[in-house]
């Protein structure tokens, strides 16, 4: 059974949609769950996960501690979920084609440092695109610049304000996320 940790900084919504679809699949365990937050409210949905959490600052990371940790739960495959900490480079050399984000946004339009989240979504209303969706990708030394897995689509209308398009872009993540992560883990087997 593979082991998988998920990074979260913040709600933790998707984490908690992954962990949920794989109950009941005895395809991969989760050993924690990890933040770069003390007060992300991931960590409240850890626990009624019954699933450790931990929290590591950015200089943590820095210092190896995120590696460390990894190392001693024999971390198989990591899933971002929501994380807005660039991983450093010892976690890429560990895990090669083995940690996934999802990106609100078909990339490479709309990636970046500090395209997350509701910045994303009143970016692609500013400039009226037509669509949005989501972007599953590996992840490298760069934010959104990872090899594209999977996109999927939502129309994006003329009155669709930020807050309608972060739905629609949210219901894609919570259908598509944790299949892609099925699909990748089964392949890994």
């Amino acid at each position: 059974m593979q082991r998988v940790a998920i990074l979260a900084s913040g709600s933790g919504s998707n984490a908690e949609n992954i962990i949920r679809y794989f109950e009941n699949r005895q395809l991969c365990v989760f050993s924690f769950i990890l933040s770069n937050k003390t007060d992300a409210y991931v960590h409240e949905r850890a626990r009624k996960l019954d699933i450790p959490s931990f929290t590591i600052s950015k200089q943590g990371f820095e210092r190896g501690e995120a590696l460390q940790l990894l190392k001693a739960y024999g971390i198989d495959f990591i899933v971002l979920a929501g994380f807005l900490l660039k991983i450093p480079e010892n976690i890429l050399k560990e895990y090669p084609n083995k940690i996934i984000n999802i990106h609100p946004a078909l990339l490479p339009k709309y990636g970046g440092k500090g395209m997350y989240g509701t910045h994303v979504h009143e970016a692609v209303t500013a400039n009226k695109e037509t669509e949005s969706g989501i972007t599953i990708h590996y992840v490298n030394e760069n934010y959104d610049e990872g090899a594209i897995i999977f996109q999927a689509k939502c129309e994006v209308l003329p009155t669709d304000s930020a807050e309608d398009v972060a739905k629609k872009v949210h219901a894609l993540e919570y259908a598509y996320f944790p299949r892609v992560i099925e699909s990748l883990l089964l392949n890994r087997l």
